[in-house]
């Protein structure tokens, strides 16, 4: 008997010191900053707009989830409410983070609403809007104001880590509707909705070492189109994280957007609307958070690539001529820009640098999307993985539509005309989506990500 207290203090030993601190589990770190603009500024989205904001329904979010696996591993997810990250920005905002972190553009995410109701930032959507000197040097103050507050936003939930525990599951809610397949001024005499969707609701829940709910991450496959005002908002996706937060005091709720490339909130254009869209995605995340959920082991696994997308012929410059003569709005000043250029000897673009990325937080894949990814890329993506995954789109950089094999082929905006909005000189060329397909199944074997048999 003398020797069993020798024998308890070995195996506490054991137990508590071989083991290092880092391997018990995850620790996750949570900031968030107001990044509503202080001067008036044009806001991006709707080509129809004729001045810059006036007010605001409610503030404008970014907001930071660091996370630590058991091996020391970081990444950083950074959620905001904007249009969409251009690349420029996103570039120099991931080498900061790498400079000063040591994070790889694999360990990091840079995610938008989408919301049509957040500033136009720099270098984005430059033909929409007849913005004069003293409008683009507001812009461009604007800009790098944000870019600072991401890393510095990123560095405080870094800072932030602590023991936590997660949980990922999926819901369900329908207010998303395929608005290529469903004319919105016949949808009240509709009997049945056409078209893919993804009604998915993907869930991560992020609980600290006392228990208590630290963060909400969740998204949805749909344009935040419900507002067409002069006021800054998060559209339905603020008003979900809203009601997140007031559910749940102390939790930070970052919404993170899917494939919504064709998806829009239909009935729409109410505050109201709005206001019940983001009621609706908060009562299904809180669903989820009330039922069984998936524990997540401490395991974080990062892949990310960028590939050459080729670009189709660029138009003549008889067409061009004729553009600038006879269009209107955003596409006159797309070929009046491109004309310059020409007389410039700039040559066109014939390809553009696209990223995608994969995620997996123990069992939990997440694969993220460069630009405004149609829905059927989700859908593909679970066929193949499973219908557990969680699918972004608008990641790291916004550049264009990116149409599947039939929006393609059938052309209409998403797959021809909305190239010229983000001033791109043409279309995607017809084999885009096979490279797309076959870079993130390279990506997913590349982590141990296997498909379905």
């Amino acid at each position: 008997m003398s020797n069993r207290p020798g024998v308890i203090w070995l195996l506490w030993l054991v137990v508590f010191i071989d083991i290092p601190a880092s391997a018990q589990g995850w620790k996750a770190g949570t900031a968030r900053v107001i990044i509503t603009p202080k001067e008036p500024l044009w806001q991006a989205g709707y080509a129809s707009r004729t001045h810059a904001a006036d007010g605001k329904l409610h503030d404008l979010w970014a907001k930071a989830l660091a996370l630590e696996d058991s091996t020391g591993k970081r990444a950083v997810l950074v959620t905001t409410d904007m249009l969409g990250f251009p690349k420029a920005m996103s570039d120099r905002i991931r080498a900061r983070l790498n400079s000063q972190f040591g994070l790889s553009k694999a360990q990091v995410i840079l995610n938008s609403s989408h919301t049509h109701s957040g500033p136009v930032l720099d270098n984005a959507l430059q033909d929409i809007y007849p913005l004069d000197t003293k409008e683009q040097e507001k812009i461009d103050r604007y800009s790098r104001w944000l870019e600072t507050q991401i890393v510095t936003l990123a560095s405080q939930a870094l800072q932030k880590l602590a023991p936590a525990t997660l949980f990922s599951q999926n819901g369900v809610t329908r207010f998303q509707v395929n608005r290529r397949a469903n004319k919105e001024n016949a949808l009240p005499e509709q009997t049945e909705l056409k078209g893919p969707n993804d009604y998915a609701v993907p869930v991560i829940r992020i609980i600290d070492a006392r228990g208590k709910l630290k963060a909400i991450v969740f998204g949805y496959a749909c344009h935040p189109t419900v507002l067409d005002l002069y006021q800054w908002s998060g559209d339905y996706a603020g008003f979900a994280q809203l009601e997140l937060e007031k559910a749940h005091p102390g939790a930070t709720a970052l919404f993170f957007q899917g494939a919504a490339g064709d998806q829009n909130p239909l009935p729409r254009r109410t505050i109201p609307l709005a206001r019940q869209y983001g009621r609706e995605l908060a009562a299904a995340v809180d669903r989820v958070l009330d039922e069984p959920m998936r524990n997540l082991s401490p395991q974080l696994r990062t892949a990310y690539s960028e590939i050459e997308l080729p670009l189709s012929a660029p138009p003549s410059e008889a067409e061009l001529i004729k553009t600038s003569q006879d269009g209107e709005g955003y596409m006159k000043r797309w070929a009046t820009r491109l004309l310059a250029e020409t007389k410039q000897g700039k040559p066109f673009i014939t390809s553009y640098l696209y990223p995608l990325q994969i995620w997996q937080l123990g069992s939990q894949p997440i694969l993220s999307f460069g630009g405004e990814l149609v829905v059927q890329y989700a859908l593909d993506c679970k066929k193949r993985f499973g219908q557990g995954i969680f699918v972004m789109g608008y990641a790291n950089d916004v550049m264009g539509y990116i149409p599947s094999v039939t929006i393609l082929r059938e052309g209409g905006y998403e797959g021809a005309s909305s190239q010229m909005v983000y001033g791109l000189p043409s279309i995607w060329a017809a084999e885009v989506p096979t490279l797309i397909d076959r870079e993130i199944n390279r990506l997913a074997e590349q982590i141990g990500l296997t498909t379905l048999k």
